[in-house]
């Protein structure tokens, strides 16, 4: 008898264990964002973001405001340059996650060297005092102004944005989608406007340094 109690203590015990370890299952939710070719985007890869749909700009790049040479701010490239912009490479907040997923914050990096010491980190500008809308520039930032988030319109296409979700954040934040706002000619990506569509293309190192001879001539 003593034996029996020994064996339902036992596996009791073995029971409050396992319950009592989290689960992983459910820790990594969202479906993966794809690239162009259908593939997960993934930590630390190298992606040129461009338009999804249409054809009004090129790809995402580092542009300034009103002649200063630093900050950067995010822009698109002329629709008729012959510049390709620079890749991003993108950094989800939680650790131990190498896959991009919708609706979870991550970090946006351009892959490029700058005069700025401020970094190409991605984060949440001033505003543009006639229209409110929020500017997305350059600078690093380990707080929640520094991470955003990609989600898939009912269209099917990504739309990336800010609304704090896994990075703490004091008070309720004030999310945003990202779109255009167009300053004297020349197109910045802000938030609190219409969202604009966009799909990420992996950078292939080979071609990116053709490119990159290939403007240098």
């Amino acid at each position: 008898m003593m034996r029996f109690h020994k064996s339902l203590f036992a596996i009791f015990s073995l029971l409050c264990f396992f319950m009592a370890i989290p689960s992983t299952a459910g820790q990594f939710d969202g479906p993966p964002v794809l690239d162009t070719e259908g593939r997960p985007l993934q930590r630390d890869a190298e992606y040129f973001i461009k338009p999804a749909i249409t054809d009004v700009a090129g790809n995402l790049t580092l542009i300034t405001r009103k002649g200063d040479q630093c900050p950067f701010y995010v822009g698109q490239v002329p629709l008729f340059s012959q510049e390709t912009g620079f890749g991003v490479s993108l950094a989800p907040y939680r650790e131990g996650e190498d896959t991009i997923r919708e609706g979870r914050d991550l970090k946006f990096v351009f892959q490029v060297f700058t005069i700025c010491i401020t970094g190409t980190q991605w984060k949440v500008g001033e505003a543009d005092p006639k229209t409110g809308r929020r500017f997305v520039k350059l600078g690093y930032d380990n707080t929640a102004t520094g991470y955003f988030r990609i989600d898939k319109s009912d269209l099917g296409v990504y739309n990336i944005g800010w609304c704090p979700s896994d990075v703490p954040i004091k008070g309720r934040p004030r999310c945003g989608s990202a779109g255009i706002l167009i300053e004297k000619g020349v197109r910045f990506l802000a938030l609190d406007g219409p969202a604009f569509p966009f799909e990420f293309v992996r950078v292939d190192p080979v071609e990116e340094l053709g490119s990159i001879l290939q403007e240098k001539k």
